[in-house]
């Protein structure tokens, strides 16, 4: 059975898109830790990130930081956070979190629940940023 995020891919279930290349996809996260909380994915479901291609975990990482360098451009913080915790999905991922303390990447803590309205509000503002 596909993961949800390959379900995402496929567009059998909506996301909230931030960019895509041929092989990564970039959305935000429906259950942030903090607002514009982005997960970015190789489109070819792999469990471990660990596992991937060398060609495309590199991949992965490049879109990640353009990723970020657009987050920051519209979401006021310090820093955007990076994590790689692949246990809640078994499909390779990497959280881009913007940071203004050390706890807005604490993953133990309670979930946002933001809207669809501002969800998408914050995915249109992060796309005006990207660079292509």
């Amino acid at each position: 059975m596909p993961s949800i995020f390959s379900r995402i891919v496929s567009g059998e279930i909506p996301s909230h898109k931030i960019a895509e290349t041929e092989n990564c996809y970039a959305f935000l996260d429906v259950f942030p830790l903090v607002t514009g909380h982005v997960l970015v994915i190789p489109k070819k479901e792999v469990d471990y990130i660990f596992d991937l291609d060398p060609a495309l975990l590199s991949e992965l990482h490049l879109f990640s930081q353009r990723v970020a360098k657009a987050m920051r451009k519209v979401i006021p913080c310090k820093r955007i956070g990076v994590a790689v915790i692949g246990l809640e999905v078994p499909h390779a991922h990497v959280h881009l979190v913007p940071l203004n303390h050390m706890g807005d990447i604490n993953f133990s803590r309670e979930k946002m629940k933001p809207s669809k309205e501002e969800l998408e509000q914050t995915a249109a503002l992060i796309r005006s940023a990207f660079e292509n």
